[in-house]
């Protein structure tokens, strides 16, 4: 059975590209979008099961886009389609809800298959970085370890905090208010004696926590 898909990147010929590296009985394009405003008007007039968003476009970016749709239409699976192979990139991605995260530079084969994969809400089979970052931020410690100053909770947001992400998307990854992760934040600077958000994640690298 055909997926049906919007495609979304600021683009004319990536767009194009796309429309025509994709045809075939696997996968059917059913609207097209330049912007990540445009992508969710798109979706929601022609209900496809896959949205490819590019990560950088004008106005609304593919992280806002995938927010909005993630809200508005939370039956859509949501595809991140980037040049960029950056791991903070993939964290905005993991904590907003992409069902993966797929560099253009991949083959025909890989991309209808993550396409097929997220309609079918399989996991994605990358090994790459969406898995590694997707591991980190969603490894929960039952327990402290001993040898840091850090309650569990805490070390858990200082990975997020160390792959780039904000309070918001902290919340949204560890399904908690915002103002939760600005306590667990405050109280990580003053454990770890340092000023800001920067030194703390330079923290958790040298210790290895991310």
């Amino acid at each position: 059975m055909s997926v049906k898909v919007v495609i979304a990147d600021d683009h004319e010929v990536v767009r194009r590209g796309l429309v025509s590296l994709l045809a075939g009985p696997e996968v059917s394009i059913v609207g097209q979008a330049s912007s990540g405003d445009e992508a969710v008007k798109v979706a929601k007039k022609t209900k496809p099961a896959v949205v490819l968003l590019d990560v950088r476009m004008p106005g609304t970016d593919g992280f806002a886009a995938l927010e909005k749709l993630r809200e508005q239409m939370p039956g859509v699976k949501c595809v991140m389609l980037s040049t960029f192979d950056n791991p903070t990139y993939v964290a905005r991605a993991v904590a907003a809800g992409a069902h993966d995260y797929v560099l253009k530079g991949c083959t025909r084969a890989e991309l209808v298959k993550a396409i097929r994969d997220a309609a079918a809400g399989e996991a994605p089979v990358r090994i790459g970085e969406l898995r590694r970052v997707a591991t980190t931020m969603a490894s929960r410690a039952s327990v402290a370890d001993p040898d840091l100053p850090l309650t569990a909770r805490e070390t858990q947001v200082l990975r997020h905090m160390a792959l780039g992400l904000s309070n918001k998307e902290i919340a949204q990854s560890l399904t908690i208010s915002v103002e939760t992760v600005k306590e667990h934040v405050q109280n990580i600077l003053r454990k770890l004696a340092v000023a800001d958000r920067t030194q703390a994640a330079v923290w958790a690298v040298r210790r290895g926590i991310v």
